[in-house]
């Protein structure tokens, strides 16, 4: 699926009835917003760098929805699409992130030292502790929008700031068209690599262009902190270890993050983020804090319990295939993670985890020994 032409000023030559999409059929954030007269206040409207509003709109005319996870439908080019097609991203977020108004203001906690536990979540059910966030870095296109320059200057800052870090975030960056297929190989066995996007939504996105040109990863020696550059954001930033301590995953998040963003503002250089709309991502779904902490975590006898999806909605979590959004669980193992990302603090939404994770081996426990855990199912948070 090719990128398209959204971006053609001739399409003002015609009229808005010529030219406004076909959303009969579509099951997407973005179709339940666009109307025929905030598409008409839109369609001339572009951002500094040439975005248009059908630039935006384009994934989501592409791909109509998803049959069990409501999709966005839109993506931001830039950081003034937010501001520029205000209109129809303000109900979008407001729909995605469970009534974030356009007067709300994000907060932002990256002090590790204030989640409370984390430590000592049960490693016989949990198998492996993660926390990823997105960058975007101020004055660059987003990923559907930037050119193959912007591309690889983001590239070389990345790779420059990177390598200073030190200690335990000493490592080395692999860019994906001079990889050995040894080095491929090892990352796909570690679970590191990311190829190509196939999913239609990226690919009409315009993110896969020119790929696999300035796209690498980095990784510390560990193999427990990591880098992704020019993937669906401009930076992926991943801690993950095996084993149940999300605290100690937390704080190395917290702590490589801050000094990335210290080695970036040593070059001149910020992250996109605002009071309102917190750190500034290519998706809408990422705004906020753009963090997803999650566990692969074995519920065998819980996850067959009818009210299970309702629980893990009362914890504020959500549930995925341990191979990521449209896969199904294996052997009862679980991806869970917070469902939210605007409008709560980093420290809160881990919070949130490792609370409910604590209390979902709680019930599994229970299973196990036949007794009911009626009196422990949650209240909603």
């Amino acid at each position: 699926m090719p990128f398209g032409n959204s971006h053609n000023k001739l399409k003002l030559k015609y009229s808005l009835d010529e030219e406004f999409p076909d959303l009969s059929t579509h099951n997407n954030h973005m179709a339940k917003v666009l109307t025929k007269e905030l598409y008409a206040c839109l369609r001339e409207k572009e951002t500094s760098s040439g975005f248009t509003v059908d630039d935006v709109i384009q994934t989501g005319i592409d791909n109509p929805g998803h049959p069990f996870i409501m999709t966005v439908g839109c993506v931001a080019g830039d950081e003034e699409c937010y501001d520029v097609f205000k209109d129809l991203f303000d109900p979008i977020i407001e729909d995605r992130h469970g009534g974030y108004k356009p007067t709300d203001q994000h907060k932002t906690d990256l002090n590790s030292g204030n989640l409370k536990g984390g430590d000592d979540l049960d490693p016989n059910y949990v198998l492996s502790s993660r926390v990823r966030t997105g960058r975007s870095i101020r004055g660059f296109c987003l990923p559907p929008h930037c050119s193959r320059g912007e591309r690889r200057a983001i590239e070389k800052l990345s790779i420059e700031a990177l390598a200073s870090l030190d200690g335990d975030l000493n490592g080395k960056y692999y860019a994906l068209k001079s990889m050995t297929e040894a080095e491929q190989q090892q990352l796909i066995d570690d679970h590191f690599l990311f190829d190509k996007p196939v999913s239609p939504l990226l690919l009409a996105s315009g993110m896969a262009r020119d790929w696999p040109d300035a796209r690498g990863i980095w990784h510390n020696d560990n193999k427990t902190f990591l880098v992704w550059i020019n993937e669906e954001d401009h930076l992926r930033v991943i801690s993950m270890q095996k084993g149940g301590n999300m605290k100690e995953v937390f704080k190395r998040f917290c702590d490589g993050l801050t000094k990335i963003e210290s080695l970036f503002k040593e070059k001149g250089y910020q992250f996109m983020w605002n009071q309102h709309l917190g750190y500034i991502l290519t998706c809408p779904s990422n705004l906020g804090t753009g963090l997803r902490a999650g566990v692969h975590i074995k519920l065998p006898n819980l996850s067959k319990n009818e009210k299970f999806g309702d629980m893990l909605k009362r914890l504020r979590l959500q549930k995925r295939g341990t191979g990521g959004v449209d896969t199904a669980a294996v052997g009862g193992v679980f991806d869970i993670s917070n469902a939210d990302r605007l409008g709560f603090s980093e420290v809160e939404l881990v919070q949130m985890v490792v609370d409910g994770v604590k209390l979902l081996i709680e019930m599994e426990k229970l299973l196990e020994k036949g007794q009911s855990i009626d009196d422990l199912i949650p209240e909603q948070k």
